[in-house]
């Protein structure tokens, strides 16, 4: 496939672009990566150098590559980072001259707003962009539990309460939910929750929580998930597939002893993982 993919980009690690582009490159599919900020690293490490990019580079990104002839061809679009809302537009934007040339493209939104335990952490008006437009635009969105308590304006403490919340975002228009990063009461103290749904049922990966705190794994199991579900059309199987590969990449990168996930030297994760995690229906 191809995939038209619109997010941060840094030279030093995997985040971003850096970290979903190879993820699905290793699967065999064409990526066009345009990148919404420049950064010599993620910002977890406190300093970096780099540039925002002004939203009309994505604008003349997507021309470029309508007069090659080829936006028919695009698959689908998948966007992560915002840095402010109008770069946003300019997304929206390309989406609809993607679905325009190619009507069966499907658009999947990560809508990176913040965390537990660090709150908000982009610009203002990133979060409501999200909200009030990217999701209810999206074929597919990818919230983290923070990101899906925001979006729909409630606390999610019980599976009862996500199941009710991830209705409400399909209410607003995505045909597929995944919520990563999801703790809540019935989970266990040393495993990590990631559910996913088409609009009828809900299934759940558990995986084994392990003792590190890197950046960039929500983006690879964002374009994971959103390539297996364009391959497959199941949920469950892009499910499994997605978190059994970055839980193996993470292992990995515990072993390794790296502030930054071993993309590259943990690869065969990706299309192999050394351990599946099943998708069991809730």
């Amino acid at each position: 496939m191809n995939i038209l993919s619109i997010q941060s980009h840094v030279a030093y690690g995997h985040v971003g672009n850096a970290s979903a582009a190879f993820a699905m490159q290793r699967l065999g599919h064409e990526v066009w990566p345009i990148h919404t900020v420049q950064f010599s690293n993620h910002t977890g490490y406190g300093s970096w150098k780099g540039q925002v990019f002004d939203s009309s580079l994505i604008d003349d990104c997507v021309e470029g590559i309508s007069e090659r002839g080829v936006l028919g061809s695009c698959n689908g679009v998948l966007s992560g980072y915002v840095g402010a809302p109008a770069i946003g537009d300019s997304i929206l934007k390309a989406v609809k001259r993607v679905r325009e040339a190619n009507p069966a493209a499907a658009y999947a939104c990560d809508p990176v707003i913040g965390d537990v335990g660090r709150g908000i952490f982009v610009r203002p008006g990133v979060p409501e962009f999200f909200r009030d437009q990217a999701v209810p635009a999206a074929d597919l969105v990818t919230p983290n539990h923070f990101e899906l308590d925001f979006l729909v304006g409630r606390p999610s403490a019980s599976m009862t309460d996500v199941k009710a919340s991830v209705a409400d975002l399909h209410a607003l228009g995505p045909k597929v939910v995944l919520v990563t990063s999801l703790i809540v009461d019935g989970t266990p103290d040393d495993a990590l929750d990631i559910v996913a749904s088409d609009g009828s049922h809900l299934w759940l990966a558990r995986s084994r929580r392990l003792p590190l705190s890197v950046n960039g794994a929500g983006d690879a199991i964002a374009a994971l998930f959103y390539v297996h579900w364009l391959t497959t059309r199941s949920v469950p199987e892009a499910l499994s597939r997605s978190v059994s590969s970055v839980f193996g990449l993470l292992n990995r990168t515990v072993e390794a002893g790296s502030r930054e996930i071993v993309l590259i030297a943990a690869q065969d994760e990706i299309v192999r993982p050394s351990t599946v995690i099943p998708a069991v229906p809730v």
